[in-house]
């Protein structure tokens, strides 16, 4: 029952992660200290303070974001939804899911064509492909990024 009571709350996050919103709340993932309604609208250069309050104030209603002490915007709580799913935040950079896996297989095409005398065509020629494929896609992600 529980697991009902959450699917209209994740689509209705999913609804309202869109746009200028969906940028607000990665700029807070992105700046884990807090920010503040000006800072906001300054670094997403809105066209006033009001339209950032608008977007800050639709995530705190979402359970999004909350505030500190000194009314600063924090993220109280991290949603993989939509176009987020396909980005993973590391050190406040968001990386799409896929170039990890490129990294390993390119890897391993690099090992086994600096190993030439202990080649093995079939791993090479399957680990080249999975490289392209995964780069492929890690590119195709990131030229459609929503930030």
């Amino acid at each position: 029952m529980s697991e009902k009571s959450k699917e209209p709350d994740m689509e209705k996050v999913e609804y309202a992660l869109r746009g200028k919103t969906l940028q607000v709340y990665m700029y807070l993932l992105k700046n884990r200290r807090g920010v503040g309604v000006r800072e906001v609208q300054r670094a997403l250069r809105f066209s006033s303070p009001s339209l950032a309050f608008h977007h800050l104030d639709k995530l705190e209603t979402l359970g999004l974001v909350g505030k500190d002490a000194y009314g600063r915007y924090i993220v109280t709580r991290k949603v993989d939804a939509g176009v987020l799913s396909l980005f993973v935040n590391v050190m406040g950079l968001a990386l799409p899911r896929y170039l990890f896996y490129a990294s390993f297989f390119m890897t391993i095409v690099a090992y086994q064509l600096l190993t030439w005398s202990t080649v093995n065509a079939m791993a090479l020629i399957v680990a080249a492909i999975a490289a392209i494929i995964f780069w492929y896609e890690t590119f195709r992600i990131w030229r459609r990024r929503p930030f």
